[in-house]
């Protein structure tokens, strides 16, 4: 589908628990010259650490987590390790470090030593391949958003066994067995207690540590929360968001006479879309490429756009001017999408796996499901969970 990035879903994948004790982990460090992406250098330390990667086999192979630590820019030096969780599930710590948050590393360090967590199964943690398999969604066919959600569960099948047949053993790879890996940091350095600080994804392995790791924890610092049940967000939560803008809108009186109802707006697009899917040519690398444009791929496409609130004009701007029956700035976004006429889906292990482990409860699948029905973007935002 366009977005590549996203993860898929497998119908059963069993969830680890804490398992058997582990023994108490070593670090290993060595002293670099960390270079942030920005060109600043900072003095710190690569460390790695070696864990199994599904606590519960006995026989499970090991695995090694890499981060790196910033030391503390504190006189007294007793704060607390401050560890950093990434977002997505699948997002890297060091890189998250390395680009515009390095200054916010940097300021953290009044605090405590910073460290930059791989977690296992992303960044300098990831020894898996990426899997690509051999479905293949067509952008010259139109599809129902059941046919779609089939494809990806079939390509989730195939690279389950896929990595099975690597050696992988995704079901280690679940939030209880990450909170073990921090708990294993934890004691590897030394420190009583930790100050755990996430984002998105992050804040909900943050929260899942307080569960099983309380008094280890000293601090958390979250945004973005992402609470133990909320792995699928609700539509109306998305429905929500565009009552703001338009309140925002409103607040200005040209925008809102140019915009007086965003709602109906895109209602009335992805309506047009789905009677009438637009056939577009596309030049990508260099050829021209016919493209079927459905409904589906417009909200899939607003539920990567509101990720950043930059975006928001851009958006609405490319709804105003399809109500408008032109294509012109749609065009010039799908250039950056799509890449090709064809697309295998393909898929990372970790992120695939977090989500399904976390997985949502009975009750909340059905107000997801409730609310997808007439939901603006209906259940986009999380695809392909909980599909």
């Amino acid at each position: 589908m366009i977005l590549r990035h996203l993860a898929a879903i497998i119908p059963i994948l069993a969830v680890a628990t804490l398992g058997h004790a582990s023994a108490q982990p070593t670090v290993t460090e060595e002293p670099i010259i960390f270079e942030a992406n920005d060109g600043s250098t900072v003095d710190a330390f690569r460390g790695t650490m070696t864990v199994p990667e599904n606590r519960a086999d006995p026989d499970s192979r090991m695995i090694e987590l890499a981060y790196i630590r910033f030391p503390s820019t504190d006189a007294g030096g007793d704060g607390d390790p401050i560890i950093y969780l990434s977002g997505g599930p699948g997002g890297s710590g060091i890189g998250t470090a390395e680009r515009r948050r390095f200054p916010l590393f940097m300021a953290m360090r009044a605090w405590g030593d910073v460290i930059a967590f791989d977690q296992r199964g992303t960044g300098a943690s990831n020894d898996m391949p990426e899997c690509t398999s051999s479905v293949e969604i067509g952008f010259r066919e139109v599809l129902s958003d059941a046919a779609v959600a089939d494809r990806y569960r079939e390509a989730a099948q195939e690279c389950a066994l896929f990595w099975d047949g690597e050696g992988i053993d995704l079901s280690g790879y679940t939030t209880r067995e990450s909170v073990k890996d921090i708990d294993d940091l934890r004691q590897a350095l030394g420190a009583d207690q930790v100050t755990l600080w996430g984002i998105s994804y992050g804040s909900h392995l943050a929260l899942a540590a307080l569960k099983d790791m309380e008094e280890g924890i000293g601090k958390v610092v979250l945004a973005s929360v992402e609470g133990l049940d909320q792995t699928v967000k609700l539509p109306a939560r998305t429905d929500a968001y565009f009552g703001r803008l338009q309140q925002a809108i409103n607040s200005d009186p040209g925008a809102a006479a140019a915009f007086p109802d965003i709602a109906a707006l895109m209602r009335r697009v992805h309506a047009r879309l789905d009677a009438e899917p637009l056939k577009l040519a596309l030049t990508i690398r260099g050829e021209e490429q016919a493209v079927v444009f459905q409904r589906m791929h417009m909200q899939q496409i607003a539920s990567a756009m509101i990720a950043d609130p930059e975006n928001a004009a851009q958006l609405i701007g490319i709804y105003f001017m399809l109500d408008q029956g032109e294509t012109g700035p749609l065009m010039q976004l799908l250039s950056y999408f799509m890449a090709g006429e064809e697309t295998a889906l393909s898929f990372r292990a970790m992120p695939l796996a977090m989500d399904v482990a976390s997985g949502i409860s009975a009750d909340r699948l059905a107000l997801v499901e409730e609310q997808a029905e007439t939901s603006l973007l209906r259940d986009y935002l999380n695809f392909p969970m909980p599909q």
